[in-house]
């Protein structure tokens, strides 16, 4: 019998009863391991408990901006299953506005939901991977971690400091065994991007910015996710991993090709 890629590990995962987060839960139990989720929505993590097999996977309600509920999550897990391996902080809430429109409360609120729930778990999961001696962390850290956006001060902020935390923490644990990533998911098809898809021209504007002209599915951002955790990125520490359908990969302008005769005849003035 073929051994599968997470046979004997546990993995952890926050935000994951929908979305990016379940996908990975899916890909997990799939390829013999066992989840811990943690998310607000009981009935949706209850739910995919017993989807996924009660041997396989446990649910605990967490609030992530909580320091307390994340260390009872993660401690509550290592006692369940008996170890942990893998840690994937997905969990994250959005957030509009630009520094003259935003208040301190809403600022704040999404850098404890965004960029604090990161270091929580990283803080809780840690002493249990050193005690290992090896363990995975994946930080989900967005695209608007790594550029500006219009109008998304608050989101920005957070997710450019998951981006930095990830690289320091990569470095702190590199002599311990312990790898610590990050992706950068760009327009993927989750409950954050639910009412853009609503609004008809906003999301035709969203889809005309991504080079392969399409939304990224929760599962596709899963199997990055998936690959990073496993020991077939063995000798992958501190990478930040754009999953966006080649957005980062563009100057900003748009196709020129209808306008190439044009453009050819002002090089050659």
């Amino acid at each position: 019998m073929l051994t599968q890629l997470f046979d004997g590990k546990v993995a952890l995962v926050t935000g994951g009863a929908s979305g990016i987060g379940a996908a990975f839960a899916r890909t997990i139990v799939r390829d013999g391991g066992r989840i811990a989720i943690a998310d607000l929505n009981e009935d949706m993590g209850q739910t995919l408990v017993t989807e996924l097999g009660a041997g396989n996977a446990s649910f605990t309600r967490t609030d992530v901006s909580q320091q307390d509920d994340v260390i009872a999550f993660v401690d509550g897990a290592a006692a369940h299953f008996g170890r942990i391996d893998i840690l994937f902080n997905n969990a994250g809430i959005g957030g509009m506005g630009t520094t003259l429109d935003l208040d301190a409360a809403t600022f704040r609120r999404v850098i404890e939901v965004d960029l604090y729930s990161v270091f929580y778990g990283c803080k809780a999961a840690l002493p249990h991977m050193v005690r290992n001696g090896s363990g995975a962390i994946v930080n989900n850290a967005s695209i608007s971690g790594m550029l500006g956006d219009f109008g998304m001060t608050a989101y920005n902020t957070a997710k450019g400091g998951v981006v930095n935390y990830t690289r320091a923490l990569a470095m702190d644990m590199a002599k311990s065994g312990i790898r610590v990533n990050a992706i950068c998911p760009g327009c993927v098809d989750t409950p954050l991007f639910a009412g853009l898809k609503a609004a008809e021209s906003v999301f035709d504007n969203f889809i005309r910015a991504v080079p392969m002209t399409r939304i990224g599915q929760p599962e596709e951002i899963a199997e990055v996710v998936a690959f990073l955790a496993s020991d077939k990125a063995s000798y992958m520490t501190g990478a930040i991993i754009p999953v966006d359908g080649g957005i980062t990969a563009t100057s900003g302008f748009p196709d020129l090709a209808p306008f190439m005769e044009i453009l050819q005849r002002g090089f050659n003035a």
